[in-house]
């Protein structure tokens, strides 16, 4: 694949709205001054809202910012020199400090009572104890391992006599509505005794992120099947959702002395416990975020995605970065069809005549369906309901539909003349691994798939009943089939009869002979 030299924007989403600046994240909070980190770098602004300042600016990325008891230095992680350690710096701006030096990541949880910084190693790990915690002071040196096995996220009381933690970190923190072995209760340890305590999980749910506020525990949980923030009384041990988002998960929180503060929906919000309201912070950040400059990149063949070749084979269309490019397989040059920076464009694929290419795009705020001219031009959007993510698209070689699937495990198919959809099939297991994949037929008529029950399944765009004949493949041998009369003629069936009754069949063909 040659090399392309192409124009980009970064995609962040840079947006001010009356409401402030977007994407501001994990939030540290000290009376009336609060600390986030955006684009990677910290950043502090007032809770009654305004223009933020820039605390740091290292191309390395700082993340997990907490400020001391006292407010006047804050503790962060950061990737400086290609490595991951725990750096400090005065809440005012300054030059950071490095304190730890081990070649393995550190990641700061907070302060303990008195002055020192509470990190998470993996410094001593070994089979099932992957981190635990440590403490180092200010001053630098050697840090000290807290007498605790393994733990991964938490903090100290205020007067250091009870750690509250996560044992384990997990793989997919956003992985919605979790519910595996790695779905773990809030922990609560008495330092002194080791007596342990754990939160209630009646759905199995994940609690995470917990801290200390007034001898209360507050911390995410999905138990309503969003993350929200609960609250936890060791001394009573009741339970009390704070927070009743349904939308977007809380992200993170902070807690000072007598307020919360949490990142929610792209936004920074504080909740006062003794009213019980929540407010939105309204920050907005003006920077210089260089990355957001728009400059000349050199793009390697590695580096693009979702490939389609032209029906000619005289070009290519790609994706890159939320752009799509079509490429010449010799002679020209490559034209960037969309130039939409802070959008994402997805999934390209040329018409059956090569006149024309679709491809998804959120510029509407919602992903839609978009069909242009090859070159680009007289681009138009197709609205698809129940909105989501959107993959696979398929063009009938008729040109009429596109068949094309969603993050829910539906195949859809829609009529490019009136633009209407509807749902031709679903696959009733939900895995990671997309493989349903839908391919046309030749004559238009027929939809080619997998599924994870292992069924090739072969549709008529009508509604009716489906048969099943055998025999069946084992599970995960079917992935992705061209149909042909061959195919068919195996079943003893051709399409023409599967047609003159009007039903749908599905029928098993092994892979590795029909592939």
């Amino acid at each position: 694949m040659k090399q392309l030299l192409i124009t980009l924007t970064f995609c962040y989403s840079f947006l001010s709205f009356s409401q402030g600046t977007q994407l501001l994240r994990q939030p540290t909070l000290h009376n009336d001054d609060v600390v986030f980190v955006y684009a990677n770098d910290l950043w502090k602004a007032s809770v009654s809202g305004g223009n933020a300042i820039r605390l740091t600016s290292d191309e390395g990325y700082e993340s997990s910012p907490h400020f001391s008891k006292d407010g006047k230095m804050i503790a962060f992680t950061a990737q400086y020199d290609g490595n991951v350690d725990v750096f400090v710096i005065p809440s005012q701006g300054g030059e950071p400090k490095r304190l730890t030096y081990h070649p393995g990541g550190d990641f700061v949880q907070g302060w303990t009572p008195d002055g020192k910084i509470l990190f998470r190693s993996g410094r001593e790990s070994q089979p099932t104890m992957t981190s635990k915690f440590f403490t180092i002071s200010l001053d630098g040196g050697l840090p000290k391992a807290l007498d605790i096995p393994r733990a991964a996220y938490g903090e100290m009381s205020s007067d250091g006599k009870h750690l509250v933690y996560t044992p384990i970190t997990g793989w997919d923190a956003e992985w919605r509505n979790y519910r595996g072995g790695q779905a773990m209760p809030i922990w609560i340890v008495n330092m002194k005794t080791k007596d342990l305590i754990r939160t209630q999980q009646p759905t199995g749910e994940r609690h995470l992120d917990p801290v200390w506020l007034n001898d209360i525990v507050y911390f995410m949980s999905e138990r309503d099947y969003t993350m929200n923030i609960w609250s936890f009384n060791p001394s009573t041990k009741e339970e009390k959702q704070i927070t009743f988002h349904k939308k977007f998960d809380v992200k993170s929180l902070d807690a000072s002395a007598d307020k919360i503060v949490y990142e929610q929906g792209g936004y920074l919000h504080v909740y006062n416990p003794s009213t019980g309201n929540t407010s939105q912070l309204n920050i907005t950040v003006n920077g210089d975020l260089n990355f957001y400059r728009e400059k000349w990149s050199n793009v390697l063949g590695r580096d693009l995605s979702n490939p389609n070749v032209s029906p000619t084979g005289k070009r290519a269309i790609f994706e890159h970065r939320g752009e799509i490019f079509t490429v010449p397989k010799e002679n020209g040059t490559w034209q960037n069809l969309t130039k939409s920076p802070g959008v994402a464009d997805r999934a390209p694929i040329w018409s059956p005549k090569g006149d024309k290419v679709a491809w998804f795009s959120d510029k509407s705020g919602e992903y839609q369906l978009m069909i242009a001219d090859q070159n680009g031009q007289n681009t138009y959007a197709i609205k698809l309901p129940n909105p989501t993510f959107y993959f696979k698209p398929d063009w009938s070689p008729d040109g009429k539909h596109i068949a094309y699937t969603d993050t829910h495990y539906n195949i859809w198919i829609v009529n490019l003349e009136s633009k209407s959809t509807k749902i031709v099939a679903t696959d009733s297991y939900a895995h990671p691994n997309r493989s349903m994949n839908p391919v046309w037929s030749p004559d238009s008529k027929w939809i080619a798939f997998a599924n994870k029950f292992g069924h090739s399944i072969l549709k008529l765009p009508l509604n009716k009943r489906t048969d099943y004949l055998d025999p069946q493949p084992e599970p995960d041998s079917v992935r992705q089939l061209s149909i042909s009369d061959s195919v068919l003629q195996l079943y003893g069936v051709t399409k023409k009869n599967l047609e003159a009754n009007g039903v749908m069949h599905t029928l098993c063909v092994e892979l590795q002979e029909y592939s």
